[in-house]
């Protein structure tokens, strides 16, 4: 059986309202993140054992900065990476670079491999996450890029998340698609509308299952002032019990598991991870600042508490 590996999406949210510094770092919000400074990641490998990275959906990694990520965590330590925009949001790329998305193709994919190699060679890579806007729907001309793209990426785990419901309303044909490839079909939760997929929360292969919680903050999910309203979403105990059953029911079937709460908002994502690995009976490693546990009590009592700021420098 399988371990489920319990992570967040992201490490770093340095600023807005939903910063995590000053609450689950111990560092003020807004703080300059200096040479020599504290190290983020290394104090949030202290707690978890995988993080979902979500700056390589906006950039191809520098292969550098993807070695000393590798670097800074511990052996063991899983990095599960989103795909670059590119590959799955053309119109979000052109509007963010005004380059046509219409060329993307095998230099893109050799740009990317490059990217993540130092991870991939250090036994860190989880998987790869092909996340599709919701405008992405089971169509003709969608299906081949789809079988594309999991070509492209065949070497690795991909993960593809779809979020229309056209691809569960014949979910025979995604199944028999993502199969074909060994891709997992990830699970999510998240504001449910007219048009959103339905899933059974089931793996879909032998090899991994991915799940992603997303929030319920259905007044927020369209219509928001900034981006991170929409994760601004506390799970409680009884809403995560069916996830954390779920997970672990898939771990008996396939050979890893992954779970990350997107939920960022205000660490919210943190507190909710710990949670579940409490219900899943995993430890609770790492300390969490006073001020952190103040905002979440759920975890009062189940963490170790920061007394002081601690010393983190990057390796």
């Amino acid at each position: 059986m399988s371990v489920v590996r319990i992570g967040t999406s992201g490490w770093s949210y340095p600023a807005g309202r939903g910063t995590w510094n000053g609450i689950f770092y111990p560092v003020p919000p807004g703080a300059s993140k200096k040479k020599g400074g504290f190290d983020e990641l290394a104090f949030y490998a202290e707690h978890f054992d995988t993080v979902e990275v979500n700056s390589s959906f906006y950039r191809t990694p520098a292969p550098e900065l993807a070695k000393r990520w590798a670097e800074r965590t511990p052996p063991g330590f899983e990095f599960s990476l989103k795909l670059y925009q590119k590959f799955t949001h053309p119109e979000m790329f052109h509007k963010s670079t005004g380059q046509n998305p219409a060329d993307v193709g095998p230099k893109d994919v050799d740009e990317f491999r490059l990217g993540i190699d130092a991870i991939v060679q250090a036994g860190k890579l989880g998987a790869l996450l092909a996340q599709f806007p919701p405008s992405f729907k089971n169509e003709p001309n969608t299906r081949p890029y789809l079988e594309w793209l999991l070509g492209a990426f065949r070497e690795y785990p991909v993960a593809v998340e779809l979020r229309h419901r056209s691809w569960s309303d014949n979910p025979e044909s995604t199944l028999a698609l993502l199969g074909a490839f060994g891709a997992a079909w990830v699970q999510i939760d998240e504001p449910k509308f007219r048009f959103s997929v339905r899933q059974t929360l089931l793996p879909n292969v032998r090899t991994f299952y991915y799940m992603r919680l997303h929030g319920r903050n259905a007044a927020q999910w369209w219509k928001h002032e900034k981006s991170e309203d929409r994760y601004d979403y506390l799970y409680t105990a009884d809403e995560l019990q069916p996830f954390a059953e779920a997970a672990e029911t898939a771990s008996r079937e396939v050979r890893k598991a992954y779970l990350y709460a997107n939920n960022h908002f205000s660490a919210k994502a943190v507190a909710n991870a710990a949670m579940l690995k409490k219900q899943l009976g995993q430890p609770l490693e790492g300390e969490y600042p006073e001020p952190f546990v103040a905002r979440y009590p759920e975890l009062k009592g189940l963490v170790k508490v920061l007394p002081f700021p601690p010393s983190r420098t990057p390796a």
